[in-house]
């Protein structure tokens, strides 16, 4: 019997349990660093069904090992925090939390890589040793995947992979690439000080809100020449705030934003330019400034031979599976993960195939159930191919 009848065998006996598990952890959704109870639950499940769970300090997040002790050890991952907004979607397993919402689909992570866990666990042997990673913080920049990594999460560890949502791709599709398949992301907050004055005699003071109207078109135009364009760096103002009356020159301002490229080696150099730039711009203007450079994560990198794994473990669930992608301008700490060790992320389609393909983080997000078996069964056999190598 392969680890894919024995996916199959579990799935036909808890599918409506892996439903019931997704539906738990939506509608009871925990911010970063505070996934106790979804932790809680994990832990619960896994010794249930004979696994030793260890939780990593602070009460958030754990691991989970099985299978051989000896020769390859395969982590898998999947994060369980939610975000700080208001769910929208109707649905009868809405979040009950104010203000929290998982429209990220992490409860969809959790609940795929909890039901490959168990599935795995009835199995009479594996090739290889599992090791679960259930991570927490991953909204947070530069992400609980450093937390994870100090705690040990991949000692030992071969290769890792993992899983994420995707609203652009029908369910039963699943899409990898080898190579870059998100960006790095970084947020950059200026503040900018003056004396203030009378909007008639700006000649007097230093004309702050002017300073940060030559920063919002200046900085990024900055990069557009500092940065070879074919590394897709892009730059958008998210906030700016200052002042209060038309005829008065305000005495702070405050503009943020994020920094996003495909390019790791531009990653590296993106903050040097960018207060070069700030400070350069400024010069002229009699302002003081301040800025706060936070570096987020770097692209997520699929290896070669850990994205062949995954292409034939997409394959392996049907034969019309596997689909195409290509890189994202968004962020995932997964990245972290691959600095360490080798590894692959893959797409999960998560859309019906009716109606509109409504994009992560909006308050309405939600997903197609189906897609949490096709997740379980990738999962599973990630782990028999990588037994064949």
């Amino acid at each position: 019997m392969t680890l894919q009848d024995v996916a199959d065998r579990w799935l036909a006996a808890h599918y409506e349990d892996l439903v019931s598990w997704r539906r738990h952890i939506h509608a009871h959704p925990e911010l970063g660093r505070q996934e106790f109870a979804t932790t809680q639950f994990v832990a619960t499940a896994l010794a249930d069904a004979g696994l030793n769970p260890k939780m990593l300090p602070g009460g958030t997040g754990l691991i989970c090992d099985f299978g051989p002790e000896t020769g390859p050890r395969i982590a898998l991952r999947a994060d369980m925090d939610a975000l700080p907004m208001a769910e929208r979607t109707g649905a009868p397993y809405t979040s009950v939390v104010p203000n929290v919402a998982h429209a990220c689909g992490h409860d969809a992570h959790t609940a795929v890589l909890l039901g490959a866990a168990l599935a795995m666990a009835s199995a009479p042997d594996l090739p290889v040793g599992v090791r679960l990673i259930f991570q927490a913080a991953e909204e947070l920049m530069p992400g609980g995947a450093i937390d994870a990594i100090a705690a040990g999460a991949l000692s030992g560890v071969s290769r890792i992979f993992a899983l994420h949502c995707d609203p652009r791709l029908a369910v039963g599709k699943v899409a990898v690439r080898p190579g870059p398949i998100t960006s790095a992301a970084d947020q950059i907050e200026i503040s900018l000080q003056s004396h203030g004055g009378h909007t008639s005699r700006p000649h007097l003071t230093g004309d702050l809100v002017y300073g940060l109207g030559t920063l919002i078109t200046g900085v990024p135009g900055v990069l557009s020449r500092r940065i070879d364009p074919r590394n897709s760096t892009v730059m958008v103002w998210g906030a700016v705030n200052a002042g209060v009356a038309a005829n008065a020159i305000p005495q702070t301002g405050v503009l943020a934003g994020t920094i996003r490229t495909a390019s790791r080696e531009t990653w590296l150099t993106l903050e040097s330019i960018v207060t070069e730039a700030v400070t350069s711009l400024l010069a002229p203007l009699n302002l003081e400034h301040t800025v706060q450079y936070r570096r987020g994560v770097p692209p997520v990198v699929n290896e070669v031979v850990a994205t062949r794994i995954l292409t034939h473990a997409i394959e392996a669930t049907g034969p019309d599976a596997l689909a195409d992608t290509r890189q994202s301008g968004g962020g995932e700490d997964f990245s972290w993960y691959l600095e360490e060790v080798p590894g692959a992320m893959a797409r999960l389609g998560v859309w019906s195939g009716r109606g509109p393909q409504l994009d992560l983080h909006q308050p309405n997000f939600d997903l197609d159930e189906r897609a949490l078996g096709v997740g379980v069964r990738v999962l599973v056999n990630i782990i028999e191919q990588a037994g064949l190598i």
